[in-house]
């Protein structure tokens, strides 16, 4: 247990619980609305509030806590994270629970990078990447596993319950951190102002631009792909947790195929097809509806699709300015919540003016802006490579 390698992998399971918190209300959404009286809307506004303030809140939380010992910070940021899911078990209401999210998003924003950080800092020499990823594979891990099984337990014990679990899962995770996580020095702060400067280059706004249209376009349509299965697709309840299921794998085997592709074909053919089969497959399942195995098939492409633009588009970022590869992803990661934020939002205001089967036609046409988006930066790379050989 005393290992590198064993502390990381706790680190990843830490990761898992936060994910779960975050992503599993879009599995049981529809319970959401119906336990508290709201509209599907109201209810994925839940997950608008969460991203939102892991977005904002979390790059200035780190940047005010950077030489805090990171012992110390994930003992704390976790102690929140579990109180406010102690806090969305217990406490009734919309408003009391939305409260609880805010704190929620809050605590798993700094519990994350923190995570990120130590992981980092535990590795052997030439480890460091390897770990990272573990502890991100764990968040990634979330969609695969967490939300089939907030899904199962809601169906079981209620969906509150699942909120419980993670409270008592956090609990034992704290204990042991506390003993296996040795004490590590803090980082010299970077300053927000000077992160942010980076968003004045043009290169710069135009990745992140890719990252917010592409995840945002997702987050559309998959913040109500409950709902969507049930009443648009007519899944019967009884498979929603094994599509689900299936849709969680396909994400895991996209990000791997994703960063395989990138490396073989390059970022740009990586990119341009996924992007345009996610359009393709989001399309199709407003198509594809009453059939079992039709709509599996396009959740598992759709998916798939979709992340397999994660890693790449990370990647991708770190190449458009290199000297700060770091600060790029810390900035990639919080575009990444405004994103899921923003497409929430946006489905909920298309199921209310449109209709549920809306969203997916929306969300496509996000990630054709993403398309767009990627040309126009490929072109200015083309001029400045132009203008530099002069």
């Amino acid at each position: 247990m005393k290992s590198s390698h064993s502390k990381v992998y706790i680190l990843a399971i830490v990761s898992f619980l936060v994910g779960t918190s975050e992503y599993a209300l879009s599995g049981i959404l529809d319970k959401v609305a119906a336990s508290f009286d709201v509209s599907l809307a109201a209810a994925g506004q839940l997950i608008t509030i969460f991203s939102l303030i892991y977005a904002l809140c979390t790059p200035i939380l780190m940047a005010l806590t950077a030489s805090m010992d990171r012992r110390k910070l994930m003992m704390i940021s976790m102690g929140i994270f579990i109180v406010s899911n102690i806090l969305a078990f217990v406490l009734p209401g919309y408003g009391l629970f939305a409260a609880a999210r805010v704190m929620m998003a809050i605590g798993a924003g700094i519990v994350v990078v923190t995570a990120l950080n130590i992981a980092a800092k535990i590795a052997p020499s030439g480890k460091q990447a390897s770990a990272i990823a573990t502890v991100v594979m764990g968040f990634t891990a979330s969609l695969i596993i967490g939300v089939p099984l907030g899904r199962i337990a809601a169906d079981t014990l209620g969906w509150k319950s699942m909120f419980g679990g993670i409270a008592i899962l956090g609990i034992l995770a704290i204990i042991i951190l506390s003993f296996v996580i040795p004490r590590i020095e803090g980082d010299a702060p970077v300053p927000l102002k000077q992160q942010l400067s980076l968003l004045k280059k043009p290169k710069v706004a135009l990745g992140l631009a890719i990252t917010f249209f592409w995840l945002g376009g997702y987050s559309i349509a998959y913040t109500y792909l409950s709902p969507y299965l049930l009443q648009v697709s007519a899944l019967n309840n009884q498979y929603l947790s094994g599509a689900l299921l299936v849709f969680g794998i396909a994400s895991m085997i996209g990000s791997k195929l994703g960063g395989f592709s990138a490396d073989r074909w390059g970022v740009n053919r990586t990119l341009f097809g996924g992007f345009a089969l996610h359009i393709l497959m989001l399309i199709l399942l407003s198509v594809v509806t009453h059939t079992l195995v039709g709509v599996m098939i396009v959740l598992l492409l759709w998916s798939f699709s979709a992340w397999s633009s994660g890693p790449t588009q990370q990647y991708h970022l770190t190449t458009i300015e290199p000297e700060a590869s770091g600060v790029m992803l810390s900035l990639n990661q919080s575009m990444m919540q405004l994103a899921m934020a923003a497409g929430a939002g946006m489905g909920g205001i298309a199921i209310e003016t449109f209709s549920l089967s809306s969203i997916t036609w929306i969300g496509a046409g996000g990630i054709a802006i993403a398309i767009i988006a990627l040309i126009i930066l490929n072109k200015v790379n083309v001029a400045t490579k132009v203008n530099v050989n002069r």
